[in-house]
């Protein structure tokens, strides 16, 4: 096949998908084994782990690097804050910014699923790290 580079690249990049998506499905079930929907889990990963380390996020941000629409993250913010698991206050810098963070309850959660995947997130590190070498 022209153009698809070698068959050691193709090989290469079907096992980093499945190694990506047995991941995926580790999440999803430690997500669900803390009470979060995988959506949930992803939300408050974000959320916790915001890229200036003040662990918030406003709606815009979220959208960013959830690759979602606005109304969409807006909607998952709210059944979230709904759930309990996250609250919203007006940036004190722009009042017409929303701040989210995550609640005692998030965090909880949260954190229950976040240790539960220590040892596959070190797996796939390690994997990755195999796959540049």
């Amino acid at each position: 096949m022209a153009g698809t580079g070698t068959s050691t690249d193709v090989r290469r990049a079907a096992a980093f998908r499945v190694a990506l998506r047995e991941f995926t499905r580790e999440a999803e079930q430690a997500a669900r084994n803390s009470g979060l929907t995988p959506q949930r889990y992803l939300l408050l990963l974000l959320i916790k782990g915001a890229e200036d380390g003040s662990e918030q996020a406003t709606i815009s941000e979220l959208g960013q690097r959830l690759h979602l629409a606005q109304s969409t993250v807006t909607e998952l913010v709210d059944r979230a804050a709904r759930a309990g698991l996250v609250s919203r206050e007006a940036s004190p810098d722009d009042g017409r910014v929303v701040l989210v963070q995550l609640t005692e309850e998030g965090d909880r959660r949260f954190a229950q699923a976040f240790l539960a995947l220590a040892h596959e997130r070190r797996a796939l590190h390690k994997f990755v790290t195999k796959l540049e070498a």
